[in-house]
């Protein structure tokens, strides 16, 4: 059974990147998810100095098992002020100081929403262009626009058109964890 690591890089109670994230996971068959909230990986702010002095905080050292025990990362990101949210870049920076590889050659499907109509696409195009120099491939994504114009809770994305690219990209992202997955089998 194919580990989907799942998350909203939001640390809003009530995120919709998060809403979006565990929509992207629910549409793996034959998956176990681990759908993971930002507020339990809170921490200090990364300095080189508290590094020192203190080492890396358990909590990035957990997410790092997490991605490492995983088949598949989901990540949907939150756009604020055009870059990654806070609370997800400090995890990042801590998780990333573990090893040169932060993503672990995984697949990922990367998303963004907003409420507005470009839909999260400028932290979007920095993920990926950014990711890959971190270990990530970068296998599918999708912006959604006009969140709450565009999603439902029941019914997920409403609208044809962004439902079609939708599937089309959640199918390349499982199609290469079935890789991954058929390759572990083989040796």
């Amino acid at each position: 059974m194919k580990k989907i690591l799942a998350l909203g890089a939001s640390n809003s109670r009530n995120s919709i990147n998060q809403k979006l994230a565990k929509f992207a996971a629910s549409e793996i068959q034959h998956s176990k998810v681990e759908l993971l909230d930002l507020n339990e990986f809170e921490m200090p702010l990364f300095s080189i100095d508290r590094e020192m002095e203190s080492g890396i905080p358990d909590q990035a050292k957990k997410f790092k098992k997490l991605i490492q025990s995983s088949d598949g990362i989901i990540i949907s990101f939150a756009e604020h002020n055009g870059s990654y949210s806070a609370a997800f870049k400090n995890l990042f920076d801590w998780a990333s100081r573990i090893s040169r590889s932060m993503w672990e050659e995984k697949p990922m499907f990367l998303l963004a929403t907003s409420p507005g109509g470009r839909g999260g696409r400028k932290v979007l195009e920095i993920a990926v262009n950014d990711f890959p120099h971190r270990g990530g491939k970068v296998v599918s994504t999708f912006s959604l626009p006009s969140f709450y114009q565009n999603f439902s809770e029941e019914k997920g994305i409403i609208d044809s058109v962004l439902k079609t690219d939708f599937n089309i990209q959640i199918q390349i992202f499982d199609e290469n964890i079935n890789r991954v997955e058929n390759s572990i089998n083989v040796t």
